[in-house]
């Protein structure tokens, strides 16, 4: 397994959490199909490799649209989140 330095990803990703899209120039951000990771390796690996490669983790490009991404706090995954937006979509 590559060496990552841990403590300088979680600084960054502490860095980028908060930051506001208002000081975000649309040029600073990766386009997210540009950031290319080697599926062969291990969970892990590929999501130090993205938080290492990325610019800002929360913060990307979509076909030249910015999104920014937040996580809860909560025990509730993404696939829990859009399964009940389904469900409520189609009651």
């Amino acid at each position: 397994m590559k060496k990552y330095d841990i403590e300088e990803l979680a600084e960054k990703l502490d860095r980028c959490r908060n930051k506001n899209l208002d000081d975000v120039k649309l040029e600073d951000v990766d386009e997210i199909s540009s950031i290319k990771i080697d599926r062969r390796k291990s969970k892990e690996e590929r999501i130090l490799d993205f938080l290492t490669k990325v610019k800002n983790p929360y913060i990307f490009k979509v076909k030249g649209k910015l999104v920014r991404i937040r996580f809860s706090n909560t025990d509730r995954t993404a696939e829990d989140c859009l399964t009940k937006v389904l469900e409520n979509l189609y009651r």
